[in-house]
């Protein structure tokens, strides 16, 4: 098999842990990571592997990496946007300064390290793990499924518009069990610790978050559709992941008013479960 040359983002946790594990050995990695304990640890599952620091909500990091990068390498085959963060909570309390912290590290942060990388992807693909979220039938997770819709229709421009054969996938998944969750919730607390109008709601928020930890898919079921894609010659645009997500695909094909009265019906089923 021959060897190939990865970028990926978001390699220390998640769903990029259980992608690097799996092809570590046979081909070279430059591994994103954003917690510094990470660093040590990535290098110690190959040494094929070359991480890299990168804090998206820190754009001055996002230019460091792509020097790094650049400076190692003359040639990627695949760089695989994972990194992310939710922020969540009701829109009408919603800080705007979190909504540009999404969209930094969901959004422009993966498309300046891509543009960056530009010159060394010719001929290769860009595989985003976008999210069910995307299709934006989600309430409270707003800026979150904004942002991966937002990912989605920037990157689908680039692949119509790039004259370098380069090919981009979004992979959507439902909820998958990783980190993410946990992450969240100590995130958001701000508004979780400040219920308002919204009490049931946010506790909702938080039982959900607390249950996907654990319940959601293995992370092997997103790295196994990502390996797919990778090693297709030709790709689908779009892969949803899990039977939530291409339930998910199915519901936002409806109109907009029918899909409001379902997720606000839905919703107050769940909070009644409670």
């Amino acid at each position: 098999m021959k060897t190939k040359t990865y970028v990926i983002t978001g390699a220390a946790s998640g769903i990029g842990k259980a992608l690097v594990g799996r092809i570590a050995d046979n081909n070279v990695i430059f591994a994103g990571y954003r917690r510094k304990a990470h660093e040590a640890e990535l290098k110690s599952i190959s040494p094929n592997i070359y991480p890299f620091y990168v804090d998206y909500a820190n754009p001055e990091t996002i230019k460091m990496a792509s020097d790094y990068i650049l400076s190692k390498c003359t040639k990627i085959d695949s760089l695989i946007n994972i990194a992310g963060c939710v922020v969540a909570g009701p829109v009408e309390d919603l800080n705007i300064d979190e909504i540009r912290r999404q969209f930094n590290v969901n959004v422009f942060g993966h498309l300046e390290l891509s543009q960056n990388l530009l010159p060394l992807l010719k001929g290769g693909k860009i595989i985003n793990v976008s999210s069910m979220a995307s299709y934006g039938i989600f309430p409270f997770i707003s800026p979150y499924c904004a942002s991966k819709r937002c990912l989605d229709m920037f990157f689908n421009s680039l692949l119509i518009e790039n004259k370098k054969n380069i090919q981009v996938v979004s992979i959507k998944p439902g909820v998958i069990a990783t980190p993410l969750w946990g992450k969240s919730i100590e995130e958001n607390s701000k508004y979780f610790d400040n219920y308002g109008d919204y009490s049931d709601e946010m506790k909702y928020v938080i039982t959900n978050a607390q249950k996907n930890q654990t319940k959601g898919l293995s992370p092997e079921r997103v790295v196994n559709v990502i390996l797919k894609a990778d090693r297709a010659k030709k790709p689908k645009l779009s892969y949803t992941v899990g039977s939530d997500a291409f339930i998910a695909s199915i519901v936002s094909k409806l109109p907009q008013g029918i899909i409001n009265k379902m997720v606000k019906l839905g919703m107050k089923i769940k909070i009644r479960s409670i």
